[in-house]
């Protein structure tokens, strides 16, 4: 029996999120079924991030044991056959026996898109939030450096949180233009809180449209009141672009 770990990427906007809910369309769900019918055999896969409904993943990570004869680093090859359009293993490698993607030590980055002009553009509503303001991109970076740092993140999660601790670690956040039209807020972090990224980006835009200066995010994270932060962006800006993993972690 070996352990494989998947690098999956996906689009997320037609999923009710990561986790397997009964009746409803999940990645995790179509990974397990796609396995199944695959090797014949039962098999639930472990994932490293639930993501919610309509958010995307380029690089989340899921893992399962296998006793059968297909090589560990071309299972993805072979699984691909299996799996709907809008997912797509990226990669498989065997690990060791133990490893659990969740209870490791890792960093996470994710991303957050703006699309911002005056008018929507049709072709970019499935992977980027509209928004018709032109942000400041240096006064968002200034609010976003409070941000940094192990904080209680209270203020920047959804009240129907069931993590026991709030408190959580943003290693770098960083705000840049990808181009005339694209605002992306990339952080990353050991761990994040449900809605945690969307709120740190709605709060961000808020800041970036004058509404709010740069120095009341400090304010926000003392209250540890989610009515201090801003709104909580849409989900279709986020993608989960990477987990990273030490070696030793994962090989024996």
């Amino acid at each position: 029996m070996k352990r494989i770990l998947l690098t999956v990427a996906y689009d997320g906007t037609d999923f009710c999120g990561w986790q397997t809910q009964p009746g409803k369309r999940t990645v995790e769900g179509e990974l397990n079924k796609a396995l199944t019918e695959m090797t014949g055999k039962e098999i639930a896969v472990i994932g490293a991030s639930r993501t919610d409904s309509g958010v995307h993943g380029k690089g989340n990570l899921a893992c399962f044991d296998y006793d059968g004869p297909v090589p560990a680093d071309r299972f993805y090859l072979a699984l691909n056959t299996y799996l709907p359009d809008d997912i797509r293993v990226r990669a498989s490698e065997e690990v060791k026996a133990d490893f659990h993607p969740r209870h490791c030590d890792s960093k996470k980055t994710y991303e957050y898109t703006y699309y911002c002009d005056a008018v929507p553009m049709p072709t970019e509503r499935r992977f980027a939030a509209y928004t018709f303001v032109k942000p400041d991109i240096e006064a968002m970076n200034r609010a976003a450096a409070y941000l940094v740092g192990e904080h209680d993140f209270k203020s920047f999660c959804c009240v129907r949180t069931q993590a026991e601790s709030t408190v959580r670690r943003i290693i770098t956040i960083d705000v840049f233009a990808r181009d005339e039209n694209h605002v992306v807020i990339r952080v990353t972090g050991n761990g994040f809180l449900y809605n945690m990224v969307r709120i740190i980006a709605g709060t961000l835009l808020e800041v970036g449209a004058g509404r709010y200066e740069p120095e009341i995010v400090r304010e926000m994270l003392n209250a540890t009141d989610r009515c201090a932060a801003g709104k909580t962006a849409p989900p279709e800006g986020l993608t989960l672009v990477r987990i990273e993993i030490p070696p030793e972690e994962k090989y024996l």
